[in-house]
């Protein structure tokens, strides 16, 4: 994407950490916002933050682990703006722990989040997306995906997690393979024709996100 400025950004983990950031920086870049997050206070306070900024957002409680919530979501980026440009499948939580001690429970809860969150993330909106580009000639769509080292790294302690991050980064490799198999080939790209909907995965290190603390939003049925 080169052009920012009044093009529409989806962010899941829009309450804190690399979501609220994230939100914010598209907020100065002029960026039209949907804002998700599991939890309406932060999320509501991304919202004031981002509106102070002059951006107009609008927000959804949102469980990415669900299918139907993922849908709604981009429901609510289609009514409310007409299409979608940005994605940004950021909500993430972490359990830690020695590997064969995570009970069902916490296997089900990360991997419901970290994983299928995003595999909903792109099973619903890279459609619209490809849709929107293949409407105009113009679009510029994106999306990314965030993994972290430990998609790259097997720390200890960390079992459950380095899973599901492994998963984003093979998830967002072969999203990536396969945009360039329904859109431009090398002698497009030779010849000046960009991929019009791309993407990438986001893999930081150890950054204070909050997600130590995403315990507190963990469902009572996955306890």
């Amino acid at each position: 994407m080169q052009v920012f400025s009044s093009r529409v950004a989806v962010i899941t983990g829009a309450g804190s950490g690399f979501g609220r950031e994230f939100a914010l920086t598209a907020a100065e870049l002029g960026m039209r916002l949907v804002l998700a997050d599991i939890q309406l206070e932060p999320l509501d306070e991304t919202q004031k933050m981002v509106e102070a900024k002059g951006a107009t957002a609008v927000t959804a409680v949102c469980d990415v682990s669900k299918a139907a919530d993922v849908e709604s979501l981009a429901a609510l980026a289609m009514s409310s703006f007409g299409g979608v440009n940005l994605l940004f499948n950021n909500a993430g939580v972490g359990s830690g722990g020695l590997v064969w001690e995570n009970t069902i429970k916490d296997w089900e809860w990360v991997l419901g989040v970290n994983v299928w969150g995003v595999i909903h993330g792109v099973r619903v909106f890279t459609p619209l997306m490809l849709e929107q580009a293949k409407a105009d000639p113009g679009y510029e769509g994106h999306i990314v995906n965030t993994a972290s080292m430990a998609g790259l790294l097997s720390p200890q302690l960390m079992g459950a997690y380095n899973v599901s991050k492994h998963a984003v980064v093979a998830l967002s490799e072969t999203l990536y393979h396969d945009l360039d198999a329904v859109q431009a080939h090398e002698q497009d790209r030779a010849e000046g024709r960009r991929r019009q909907l791309d993407c990438s995965v986001l893999c930081p290190a150890f950054v204070p996100t909050g997600i130590s603390q995403s315990h507190r939003a963990r469902p009572s049925d996955l306890s």
